[in-house]
C-alpha cells in the first residue's frame, strides 16, 4: 500500500546498477472505477429489461381480457366485422411484432462494454496474489483468522467482511501452494462461520474434506481422524473421507503397537514432535524483521535518543539551501538513518507517479549465482525505473539528493519507483553487492552502493515500515519525507 522512490545507492564512478505481480495501488484503483462503469453499464441493461417486460406485460394484460370476452361466444364475436378484422390483424401482424420484442437482445450494450474492460481484468494469477497477501499480512502481524474476517485491521477507514466463500477460497489457495498451515486456519474459520448460521453455497462436507487433510499434513493424526468421521456423519457416501478413514485407523493401530516398546518419554516426545505449529515458508531469522514490522523492535536507551536530534539543513552550504534550509531529523545513531521532512511535494509526487505508473512491472533482484536479475518470492511488488532526462521533475529530484547529500548522482542508478500493492514486501537483503556477487553492477560499468535514499510518496493506514534487523531500527513512512542510510 505504499509507494516509494528509492535511489538504491550512490555508486562509485569505476564500477548505475541494471534497473530493479502484483497489482498496484495504482492499477488497483483504476478497477474500482472499471467496475462502477459497469456496475453503471449493468443498471442501464436492467432498465431497458423492465422496460421491455413491461411493455410485453401490457400486451398480456390487453389480449387476456379480450380472449375472455371472445371465448365467451367465439361465433357471435366474429360476427361483428370489426371483431374480425383485428382478429386477422392481430395473428398476421402483432404477433409477429411481439415475437419480435421478445426476442430482442437488450444485453447488446452491457455485453459490449463487459468484452471491451475485461482485458483490463484481473486473472487467475492476480486472485493468487492477492491472497497470499493477506496470508503474509496475517503472519507478519499477528492477526488471527477471525479478525481479518471480521474486518477489524488497524488503520481502515471502509470495513469489510469476508463470506464463507472468501475464507474457503483463501484455504485452497494455501492448499494449492502445500501450505497445510494456512490451510487448515483459513478452512477452520470458513466452518466456524457456518456453524454460527452463515448461508452459503460452500457445504461444511467441502471445509472438512480439506480441513482434515491439511490437518493430517502437518501431523496431527488424532484431529484427522475426528474431523474425517464428522464429515462421514454428514455424508457416509463420500468415498474419499471413507478410505481417508481407513488409512488413519491403520497408521494409528501401527503406531500404537509400536509405541509398546518405547518408554513414556519417547513417546510423549514424538507426540510433541508431530504437533504442527508455523507457516510452510517460515525462516527463524523472520522472528526479528516481523517484530520490527509491527513495532515491537529494540528501543533506544535514554542516552542514546539523547544523541538524536532535529535540525534545518543547508546542504553544507548549498545556495540551493540556505535561505529555504531543509528540515532535517536523526531516525538512528549506528548506523545514521536521518529523515528529511517535506522534501518533496504533492505535485512532484503525482508527475512521479503518472510516469511511473504505465511501466510498473514485476521487481527483479540480482541472482548471485547467475548474476542476472530474477523475480523472487521475497521481493513482491512492482517497480519501474525514470531517468532524468525524460523530465524535469526527475531530473530535479536527482538535483536536490546531490544537493542535499553532497554525492554525485551521475554514477547513481535512475529513479526506481516502488509500489508495493497489498501485502507486499522486500524481506532482509543487502542493498550493496556482497563478496559472493563480484558482478552485481558489471554491465552497468559503475562500482558499489555506498548509499541509499528513499522518498516515501504516499501515507500508510498500518505498517509499511523499513527496518533495519540487524540494530533493530524501524523508519515509519510518511508522504513527503524521506529517509538516507
Amino acid at each position: 500500500m505504499i509507494w516509494c522512490i528509492l535511489v538504491a545507492g550512490i555508486l562509485l564512478p569505476q564500477s548505475l546498477a541494471h534497473p530493479g505481480f502484483f497489482t498496484s495501488i495504482g492499477q488497483m484503483t483504476d478497477l474500482i472505477h472499471t467496475e462502477k462503469d459497469l456496475v453503471t453499464s449493468l443498471k442501464d441493461y436492467i432498465k431497458a429489461e423492465e422496460d421491455k417486460l413491461e411493455q410485453i406485460k401490457k400486451w398480456a394484460e390487453k389480449l387476456d381480457r379480450l380472449t375472455s370476452t371472445a371465448t365467451k361466444d367465439p361465433e357471435g364475436f366474429v360476427g361483428h366485422p370489426v371483431n374480425a378484422f383485428k382478429l386477422m390483424k392481430r395473428l398476421n401482424t402483432e404477433w409477429s411484432e411481439l415475437e419480435n420484442l421478445v426476442l430482442k437482445d437488450m444485453s447488446d450494450g452491457f455485453i459490449s462494454n463487459l468484452t471491451i474492460q475485461r482485458q483490463y481484468f484481473p486473472n487467475d494469477e492476480d486472485q493468487v496474489g492477492a491472497a497470499k497477501a493477506l496470508l503474509r499480512l496475517q503472519d507478519t502481524y499477528n492477526l488471527d483468522t477471525d479478525t481479518i474476517s471480521k474486518g477489524d485491521l488497524p488503520g481502515v477507514k471502509h470495513k469489510s467482511f469476508l463470506t464463507v466463500e472468501d475464507c474457503f477460497e483463501l484455504g485452497k489457495v494455501a492448499y494449492t501452494e502445500a501450505d497445510y498451515y494456512h490451510t487448515e486456519l483459513w478452512m477452520e474459520q470458513a466452518l466456524r462461520q457456518l456453524d454460527e448460521g452463515e448461508v452459503s453455497t460452500i457445504d461444511k462436507v467441502s471445509v472438512l474434506d480439506y480441513l482434515s487433510y491439511a490437518v493430517y499434513q502437518q501431523g496431527d493424526l488424532d484431529k484427522a481422524l475426528l474431523l474425517t468421521k464428522k464429515l462421514l456423519e454428514l455424508d457416509p457416501e463420500h468415498q474419499r473421507a471413507n478410505g481417508n478413514l481407513k488409512y488413519f485407523e491403520y497408521i494409528m493401530a501401527k503406531e500404537k503397537e509400536a509405541n509398546k516398546s518405547a518408554s513414556d518419554d519417547q513417546s510423549n516426545q514424538k507426540t510433541t514432535l508431530k504437533k504442527k505449529g508455523v507457516a510452510v515458508d517460515y525462516l527463524p531469522e523472520r522472528q526479528k524483521y516481523e517484530m520490527l514490522c509491527r513495532g515491537e523492535g529494540i528501543k533506544m536507551t535514554p542516552r542514546r535518543q539523547k544523541k538524536l536530534f532535529c535540525r534545518y539543513h543547508d546542504g553544507n552550504r548549498n545556495p540551493k539551501f540556505i535561505l529555504a534550509p531543509a528540515k532535517q531529523e536523526d531516525e538512528w545513531d549506528k548506523p545514521r538513518i536521518i529523515r528529511f521532512h517535506d522534501i518533496i511535494s504533492d505535485a512532484e509526487i503525482d508527475i512521479v507517479k503518472d510516469l511511473a505508473k504505465p511501466r510498473l512491472s514485476r521487481a527483479t533482484v540480482h541472482d548471485p549465482e547467475t548474476g542476472k536479475l530474477t523475480t523472487a518470492q521475497y521481493r513482491v511488488s512492482k517497480s519501474a525505473w525514470l531517468s532524468g532526462y525524460e523530465n524535469p521533475v526527475v531530473s530535479r529530484l536527482n538535483m536536490r539528493i546531490q544537493d542535499l547529500t553532497g554525492l554525485d548522482v551521475s554514477t547513481a542508478e535512475e529513479l526506481q519507483v516502488a509500489n508495493y500493492g497489498v501485502g507486499g514486501q522486500y524481506e532482509p537483503h543487502f542493498d550493496f553487492a556482497r563478496k559472493d556477487e563480484p558482478d552485481a553492477f558489471k554491465e552497468l560499468g559503475t562500482g558499489n552502493r555506498i548509499a541509499t535514499w528513499l522518498f516515501y510518496m504516499s501515507d500508510v493506514s498500518a505498517g509499511g515500515a523499513t527496518v533495519f534487523p540487524e540494530v533493530g531500527a524501524s523508519v515509519w513512512p510518511k508522504k513527503g519525507h524521506r529517509s538516507s542510510i
